[in-house]
């Protein structure tokens, strides 16, 4: 028998979010050289979300939304939605979750359970 395993699936990482979707929003994705999962962390550098890195210091060391569903590798920016606001997430879907990034979405209003 053959065992597949399945990745994060969009929204996984979210138990609720503020009604008409008020808690997402439409954004821009930089240049990705990996794919991202649903519920990446992300920071914002030149108005374009990139993967929170909270070693950076060019904007990705501050979370400021959540990858809402899956983006794949690609040479060129990429539209994606994020959760940016008045939403609740559970910890162990999100990917690069650390005391200040749980700390900063909470700022943000997204409470990390």
């Amino acid at each position: 028998m053959t065992i597949l395993t399945q990745g994060t699936r969009t929204a996984e990482f979210l138990l609720s979010e503020a009604n008409g979707q008020r808690s997402r929003e439409q954004g821009t994705l930089a240049i990705t050289a990996a794919a991202l999962p649903a519920g990446q962390l992300l920071g914002t550098v030149a108005d374009e979300y990139v993967a929170y890195n909270p070693a950076g210091l060019d904007g990705s060391e501050t979370v400021t939304a959540i990858l809402y569903s899956a983006a794949p590798i690609s040479a060129a920016t990429q539209p994606a939605a994020v959760v940016v606001r008045d939403a609740e997430v559970i910890s162990a879907k999100l990917t690069g979750l650390d005391v200040a990034a749980a700390a900063e979405l909470l700022a943000l209003g997204i409470i990390v359970r």
